[in-house]
């Protein structure tokens, strides 16, 4: 998806989060239950932004009549380099409404893992206050 990518890619945050559905579900790479909502899925993507480091993507595929994309990035968290994928599937809106985002090899999943881990708290907090604030 074109719009997610040039807003990425431009570190326009607002621009990424105007691309979601209210009801996206977002598939994290290093944890089991998948996030449901805006909300998360905004505040856990502002937070990723600030753990990769020299993110870049490499290659955009698209399929499913236009509705399924795949866009291939590298990043490093750390000292530890890593390559992924974000999944991307858009309603009939044009809205983000599955996001599933891979990553290999482990110990960068493990790096970003940790990254990740030690903001969620306040991921969490952002989540719950944007949410009481559009209730």
């Amino acid at each position: 998806m074109r719009a997610f990518r040039e807003a990425v890619e431009a570190g326009d945050l607002e621009a990424v989060e105007a691309l979601l559905s209210d009801d996206v579900v977002f598939t994290s790479p290093v944890v089991f239950k998948p996030y449901p909502g805006k909300a998360i899925t905004a505040a856990i993507l502002r937070a990723v932004s600030q753990v990769f480091e020299d993110f870049r993507y490499e290659q955009e595929l698209e399929g499913g009549e236009g509705r399924d994309h795949a866009l291939v990035f590298t990043a490093r968290v750390g000292e530890r380099r890593l390559s992924g994928c974000d999944f991307i599937h858009v309603d009939d809106n044009g809205l983000i409404d599955e996001l599933t985002v891979m990553v290999r090899p482990l110990s960068g999943a493990q790096a970003l893992a940790a990254a990740m881990g030690a903001r969620f708290d306040d991921i969490a907090r952002e989540a719950e206050a944007r949410t009481a604030s559009t209730s």
